[in-house]
């Protein structure tokens, strides 16, 4: 597929491609996740939706997803979830073909897929998320039921496990709903803008999570207009605005430059800006804050 004239051109810089901090050594010892290789990503076979998105994730690794709405972010997402067609370029997930890697594969989506008024258990909306190895002919056992428990454990919410579902606080049904995304035990998580509308505590609690994930090996991408949630829950980013801006380590990617050219001098820049005082923050922006290790 031929690029339009004002496409940017992502050079497959070493960094790109292997999309790692750490040395040549150490990445060389750890396959990949997920590469995109110069991926075209349509919804209808024509129209490209996201342009020229390069990039690679490896185990313990989670790239932000930056951009403004309808910029591309939920669309990569897709592409991993074979709900988008690569036109040109390549995807490899696990070093081979998406369907061969849809079992290892967790997925948080952007608005809850689920009715909040259906009356439904905290266990039984978890549960939900075994039923692709259950299968139609069997009934949960004690290994399910195991995975559901740990699933509750690694997102706090053990206590409420026997809550009815749309009892729970919007940040804890967030919460919940990750649990179900993570009780099949998947190698790459994939969110999309999970931190919206999170209070405090819920907040901390997802990054919590995401940090303890990362700790274990697991690929995470995470799609999101908050810059802040970035420098704190993520290795790399990716800046997308319908065609690729910039991938690489947080530090090198998230520039004023780069923002800029991501989001224009528009109102959404600003809401998205490192600026403590532009907008404001469930958590407040402070001088002093670091990422997470």
């Amino acid at each position: 597929m031929t690029h339009t004239s004002n496409e940017r051109h992502i050079p497959e810089t070493s960094s790109q491609v292997r999309g790692c901090a750490v040395p040549p050594t150490a990445q060389s010892a750890q396959s990949p996740v997920v590469q995109f290789r110069s991926a075209n990503l349509s919804y209808d076979g024509s129209a490209v939706a996201a342009a020229g998105v390069t990039l690679t994730v490896r185990p313990g690794e989670a790239v932000a997803l930056i951009g403004p709405n309808g910029a591309g972010k939920s669309t990569v997402l897709k592409a991993l979830l074979g709900l988008v067609s690569v036109v040109d370029g390549d995807l490899r997930v696990f070093g081979g073909n998406l369907d061969r890697a849809r079992n290892r594969i967790g997925y948080l989506p952007q608005r809850a897929d689920l009715d909040a008024n259906f009356p439904v258990s905290l266990r039984q909306v978890v549960m939900m998320g075994r039923y692709r190895e259950l299968g139609i002919f069997r009934w949960p056992g004690k290994a399910d039921r195991q995975a559901v428990d740990a699933a509750l454990e690694r997102v706090r919410l053990t206590g409420r496990a026997d809550r009815v579902f749309g009892d729970l606080s919007g940040g804890q049904q967030q919460r919940a709903l990750l649990a179900r995304a993570l009780v099949s035990n998947p190698k790459l998580l994939l969110l999309d803008e999970p931190f919206n509308g999170l209070d405090t505590t819920n907040r901390m609690a997802l990054l919590e999570t995401l940090r303890e994930l990362r700790g274990e090996g697991m690929g995470i991408m995470v799609s999101t207009h908050d810059l802040e949630i970035a420098t704190q829950a993520c290795t790399h980013a990716l800046l997308i605005n319908h065609q690729q801006v910039a991938f690489g380590p947080v530090a090198q990617v998230l520039t004023d430059a780069s923002v800029v050219t991501t989001f224009g001098e528009s109102a959404e820049h600003r809401d998205t800006h490192f600026d403590a005082t532009a907008h404001p923050h469930p958590i407040p922006h402070t001088s002093t804050s670091e990422p997470l290790p």
